[in-house]
């Protein structure tokens, strides 16, 4: 089998599928890369690393032609005007494997369905314990919470940490972090190794002890919380009632905290909106909210996807691209995780053995022979 690896095309992307450390993963399972000149450039990684780990530089034209497995990070920008050129050229003798959001524009995912042979989402890999190793998505949520904690430390105006000098006692900035997936975890874990007083919100009543366990104070509101969590571990999408509720109940610990970071969100859905407007006004002059869900919609009422900017005092982050500032280590996560998903659909002589009665195979791939055939995706379609 040979994979190839192309330059991303999305705007600004700076991460890439496969680094070079990958390659000699892959020779072992006689899987060989092949790569586009300047692939991993943005990310630190440069042709000669590719070449020295035993991958071959070869032309757009040459990877399409030789390649059985086509590997992306943004997936999705083959169906922008940008991805034009590379859309064009896929066929059915290909395999594609990216981030395509089949969930959230399944009409993208038909048109790829009927291009490639088979079509492989890294958001849909499935929170088993079998496929801890190749779950992209909490590899990117990860770095994401570190960064966005860094993010409000530079804006606000204030230190994070409790000091003590001549002068007097400056007490800790309070962090609160709304959602604990993996990457509300890490910024709970960031903002308390920077000194933060740091509290937490989530609507699985569960992950109280994850909270815990990494120093965070866990805040817990009067609501019914019996049915919050699906079959995979995300948060479930709740009643316009529920949700009225919790804002309410949210408002007093959003107005006390000098920061706010917000990573809920819910697969192939709008994010929810937990930080409304009139909460947020009644926020300390200075503070800073950081939206991680900023790309799906936003978790509060007034992020502007890709902005900071400033309402009332409160300054508004809405990074979209957190890991790809992050490209070394994120590309090297990522090519991890799509390395692992490759060892895991081919056998010993590096021919495909994607199983129908595999579940990994199964949920992450979305279409095969110019279907689609994920039931999630056919129902995200017909909605």
């Amino acid at each position: 089998m040979i994979v190839g690896v192309f330059k991303e095309i999305y705007p600004g992307e700076r991460r890439v599928a496969l680094v070079p450390a990958s390659v000699a993963l892959l020779a072992k399972q006689k899987i060989d890369v092949i790569f586009e000149s300047g692939a991993g450039e943005a990310a630190g990684y440069l042709d000669n690393d590719y070449i020295k780990a035993g991958a071959k530089m070869q032309s757009r034209d040459e990877i399409f032609a030789n390649a059985h497995v086509l590997a992306f990070v943004r997936g999705t920008a083959l169906l922008s005007s940008e991805g034009t050129e590379l859309f064009s050229k896929i066929g059915r003798q290909h395999s594609v494997i990216g981030f395509f959001d089949p969930l959230g524009t399944p009409s993208n995912a038909q048109q790829l369905a009927a291009q490639a042979g088979t079509a492989y989402a890294m958001e849909l890999v499935p929170r088993i314990t079998r496929a801890q190793s190749m779950d992209a998505l909490s590899s990117m949520a990860n770095l994401a919470g570190y960064k966005a904690v860094l993010l409000a430390a530079n804006q606000i105006s204030r230190i994070l940490p409790m000091m003590t000098t001549a002068a007097g006692t400056m007490k800790p900035a309070k962090v609160l972090v709304l959602g604990v997936g993996v990457a509300g975890l890490q910024a709970i874990a960031t903002a308390k190794r920077l000194g933060a007083a740091v509290e937490a919100y989530d609507i699985r009543p569960e992950v109280k002890e994850q909270v815990q366990s990494v120093g965070g104070k866990f805040v817990e509101l009067e609501l019914d919380t019996s049915d919050t969590s699906d079959t995979g571990g995300y948060a479930k999408e709740q009643s316009a009632d529920f949700i009225v509720r919790q804002q309410e109940a949210l408002a007093q610990f959003v107005r006390g905290a000098d920061i706010v970071i917000t990573t809920a969100q819910i697969p192939g859905r709008k994010a929810p909106i937990l930080v409304t407007a009139a909460m947020q006004k009644g926020m300390k002059p200075g503070s800073v909210i950081v939206d991680l869900a900023a790309e799906t919609g936003g978790n509060c009422e007034l992020t502007q996807p890709g902005q900071t900017h400033v309402v009332d005092g409160v300054t508004m982050l809405g990074p979209t691209d957190l890991p790809s500032s992050l490209a070394y280590h994120s590309s090297q996560l990522y090519a991890r995780n799509v390395v692992n998903f490759l060892l895991h659909i081919t056998d010993r002589e590096g021919q495909f053995a994607d199983r129908e009665d595999d579940e990994i195979v199964r949920e992450t791939r979305f279409a095969k022979d110019g279907v689609i055939t994920h039931p999630r995706v056919e129902q995200a379609l017909k909605a």
